[in-house]
């Protein structure tokens, strides 16, 4: 690949130019050119020159001119030796590797840029956010709505990220070079020797294998999160808050008290979520929360230790207040020791001592001594006593500087780091509740239920109450499937049984239609009226993207899901209801994916009211998490979003939208639905699913610990989770479960000027048509009809492929443009530069499809599975959509 980057001006020239910044493509170029030269060492020029082939042909087929078919291409693929397909198969991904680092990097370099200019008077920033609202309700009703705005990400452990751990470690090292090489001259030693490193570097990513060789455990995939908490949240989140307060005090921001708020609050299912995960348990929660707390209290030691040492401010420049004087006195009451070798250091320093006292306290709280604190309140007080001290005594700008800083650290992650949250099934609730009253010996599954109670108790004992309270029912289907978590709870306990709040997921279309009479049958719960007086009648509702859609399709999920969050809004209404819905939603398009901001504000009106809870998943969590920029204009933008959602005008809008296009919506819903059933409900539909796309074989991959089906064998739709779904048909370069059905129900409608009324419109159908065409622009016919033909069923093939068409055509129609994402340019142009690569492996995974169908135990089935499995991490690199 000297040249998979720097023939990017021979075949394929015409894809970017005009399209890719400068200094991207530069950096795109550089990383080939490297990847290339380590290549030929590896392989030789031989390995070098079958890479180049197959791109070049592969360009040439996409670019469909004619003088190159794809029939061409492949054949190169099935005349490549084993050993050689495999080296190809990790050079394409290896390079996507590099092609998305090198992407990511270009985006904090504009983020930085825009930075440094931005005016703050777009509507996707705080301060725009707040001027806005500000003009529609005014100063008081604006403040009042900032100090109860809630954004609420929840990590979780679905299998979507690809990658394995040591992969994403060397991207990340040769991204570090990556920045560092922007700061130096071209040519000059530095540069010489940072290319260097990156070679090594490189080098490495091609000589580790891609694939796991085991499937991580839980706790693997807790301390996976814990890296992302170390490297940006910990630090990005009190800069938004700094960002927010500047916009709200201006000159006196930083020298006045903090105005703005603490809005985030993490949580994290990872260690928790047992939901069809065996090797979750009542142990593995418990060591899951405490490995967090370890992460959390760690860095707000350092952050405390670094801060005191810095207050070397001298009792006669900011005389202690007499608070902190008595603060002093109890700490040494506490710890003469400590607080004697502190006070040796720091005689003259009475802010700096009592701070370095109070990170040898969080220390403790950490290795559980009796120095420990005993809540996070009892920090947060010690800290304000410093602060209004500071400020008594004129400084400050140390008392509302990092000081604060950390006070907003302590508020948003307290001593748990992320509220570890419950889920199970419901049918295992049952199970275990009927084994109970019957008395007699106990299965093994029911006395794990009944331990999980006795965890949550203890970490509640230990952390606080907010550390693990949320406890959330899959599949709930009557108010009495809530009752029983609660009954559990005091079989387990009894008096003694922990806080709980149960939240209800409705996940199926029946379950979203039945939502608010669950609802209602919910509050008549004794145990649910006592939390309504303990949390001033607040209550949380959790909607299910996943199987909504593989139960009804991708266009009558997203309109039930819409109607339900309208109808849940209503009956919070009606109750006197603080309510706060949360969305189970995926990355990929199938499983509510897509830009998540622009769905906040397409909400119905009273859905959102200044608090939004979503799950961040898999890849989904290193896109937004992964980097400090990324992640600042990330939580920046969805804070933005949750704001304005409820704004009049926003709300106003999208009351007046769903009103106006009610009858577009009923007729949509059950075209498509029809549609959907006509091809997932035909006999042996989901055997043959399964044998047109590598279903069977992602299990294979160890993506996560949880089991990717329910069953030993796909018989049905309902053995198979939603994550492998959307994963397999994104595989196989059709994406169906993003657009299946849209098709033939824009084309029932028929009224293109209609259509585009509504997309102009109606912020809903707006945003699915988009992600439809950036999920159709990822799809490719030619390959989509080799994979079908895996399957010797005609129909199902032609009924997929005609459907693709009309979908293709019809959402032009609607948008009124003339090709896929003609709005977003810079995205067509990514896409369209990834493509022919992307086309590259799945012709590999092809051939070891075809290798695997074939059956049987030998040698060349055992190296079909290979490739196949290192294909699907480099086309998972190559699309970037996984589950």
């Amino acid at each position: 690949m000297t040249n998979i980057s720097d023939r990017l001006d021979e075949p394929d020239r015409e894809l970017v130019r005009g399209g890719v910044d400068e200094a991207l493509r530069n950096d795109v170029s550089l990383l080939g050119n490297l990847l290339g030269r380590v290549l030929s060492e590896a392989g030789g020029a031989e390995l070098l020159g079958d890479v180049e082939r197959l791109r070049g042909l592969a360009i040439g087929a996409y670019e469909g001119d004619g003088s190159v078919s794809i029939d061409t291409a492949a054949e190169l693929v099935d005349a490549f030796t084993a050993d050689r397909a495999e080296q190809v198969a990790r050079a394409f991904t290896v390079y996507f590797h590099l092609v998305n680092l090198a992407e990511e990097h270009h985006r904090v370099r504009v983020l930085r840029s825009r930075d440094s200019a931005r005016t703050d008077a777009a509507s996707d920033t705080l301060p725009g956010a707040l001027a806005r609202l500000i003009e529609e309700v005014g100063v008081e009703e604006t403040a009042e709505r900032l100090s109860a705005l809630r954004f609420h990400p929840v990590l979780t452990a679905h299998p979507t990220e690809a990658r394995r751990r040591a992969v994403a470690s060397a991207i990340r090292r040769i991204s570090d070079l990556l920045e560092r090489h922007d700061g130096v001259l071209a040519g000059s030693a530095a540069a010489v020797e940072l290319q260097r490193r990156m070679l090594e570097e490189i080098d490495t990513l091609w000589r580790t294998s891609p694939i796991r060789t085991t499937r991580p455990t839980p706790l693997d995939e807790v301390r996976t999160a814990m890296a992302i908490f170390d490297q940006t949240l910990f630090e990005v989140v009190p800069r938004v808050y700094r960002m927010l307060d500047d916009a709200l005090l201006t000159d006196a921001a930083g020298r006045a008290p903090a105005e703005a708020p603490a809005f985030l609050r993490l949580g994290t299912w990872i260690g928790g979520d047992r939901d069809g995960n065996p090797f979750v348990t009542a142990d593995i929660t418990t060591e899951a929360a405490r490995i967090a707390s370890e992460h959390v209290l760690l860095g707000l030691e350092r952050a405390a230790s670094r801060i005191g040492r810095s207050l070397t401010l001298d009792s006669s420049e900011a005389r202690p207040s007499a608070d902190l004087d008595a603060l002093w006195t109890r700490q040494t009451e506490l710890a003469e020791t400590v607080t004697s070798q502190i006070g040796t250091r720091a005689p003259n320093e009475p802010h700096r001592r009592v701070l370095l006292v109070i990170a040898a306290r969080i220390a403790a709280t950490r290795t559980g001594s009796d120095f420990a604190y005993t809540a996070p309140e009892e920090l947060l007080d010690e800290l304000r006593v410093i602060q209004a001290s500071l400020a008594a005594g004129g400084a400050r700008r140390s008392a509302y500087g990092e000081l604060q800083s950390l006070i907003w650290q302590v508020q948003t992650f307290g001593f748990h780091l992320a509220e570890l949250e419950v889920r199970q099934h419901s049918q295992v609730h049952r199970t275990a509740l009927a084994e109970i009253r019957a008395g007699g010996a106990r299965a093994e599954m029911t006395d794990e239920v009944l331990a999980v109670f006795r965890s949550i108790k203890g970490l509640q004992d230990r952390f606080g109450v907010d550390a693990s309270r949320r406890y959330i029912v899959s599949f709930t289907q009557s108010a009495e499937d809530l009752g029983n978590v609660y009954a559990l709870a005091d079989a387990a306990l009894g008096t003694d049984a922990p806080t709980l709040d149960v939240i209800p997921l409705f996940e199926t279309f029946a379950d979203l239609q039945a939502s608010t009479d669950i609802l209602d049958g919910m509050l008549a719960l004794p145990p649910v009226q006592a939390r309504l007086e303990a949390t001033g009648r607040r209550v949380e509702v959790m909607l299910g993207y996943s199987d909504s859609s593989k139960d009804v399709g991708p266009v009558a999920a997203t309109l039930a899901l819409d109607a339900a969050q309208a109808r849940i809004a209503d009956w919070a209404e009606r109750n006197d209801i603080v309510l706060t819905l949360f969305h189970g939603r995926g990355g990929a398009l199938g499983r509510g994916g897509g830009p998540a901001n622009e769905a906040v504000l397409s909400q119905p009106p009273g859905s959102v009211d200044g608090r939004f809870k979503l799950t961040e998943q898999g890849e989904v969590i290193f896109a937004h998490y992964g980097d400090q920029a990324i992640a600042e204009r990330h939580i920046e933008q969805m804070a933005s979003a949750t704001l304005l959602a409820s704004a009049p005008s926003n709300e106003e809008a999208n009351r007046a939208a769903a009103e106006e296009f009610r009858d577009l919506a009923t007729a949509l819903d059950g075209a498509s639905r029809t549609r959907f059933f006509e091809l997932v409900k035909a006999d042996g539909f989901a055997p043959w699913f399964a044998r047109v796309t590598p279903m069977e074989e992602i299990g294979l991959l160890a993506l996560g610990s949880r089991p990717a089906r329910r069953g030993l064998s796909v018989e049905s739709l309902d053995d198979l989770r939603a994550i492998p779904w959307v994963f397999s048909w994104a595989q196989a370069r059709i994406n169906l479960t993003a657009w299946f059905g849209l098709g033939t129900a824009l084309a029932s409608i028929g009224d293109e000027d209609a259509l585009r009324r509504a997309y102009e419109g109606w912020p809903l159908f707006r945003s699915m048509i988009d992600n439809v065409e950036m999920s159709l622009a990822k799809t490719d016919r030619r390959l989509a009809e080799r994979y079908l033909a895996l399957g010797d069923r005609d129909e199902l093939a032609a009924l997929v492929l005609d459907e693709m068409a009309l979908t293709a055509e019809w959402v032009l129609r609607a948008s009124g443009h003339s090709e896929l994402l003609e709005g977003r340019l810079v995205l067509q142009r990514a896409v369209r530069l990834r493509s022919p690569y992307v086309d590259a492996l799945s012709l590999l995974q092809l051939r070891a499809l075809r290798g695997v169908r074939q059956g049987g135990a030998s040698e060349k089935t055992d190296e079909a599975k290979r490739l196949l499995l290192f294909t699907v991490n480099g086309v998972a690199a190559g699309i970037q959509n996984t589950g």
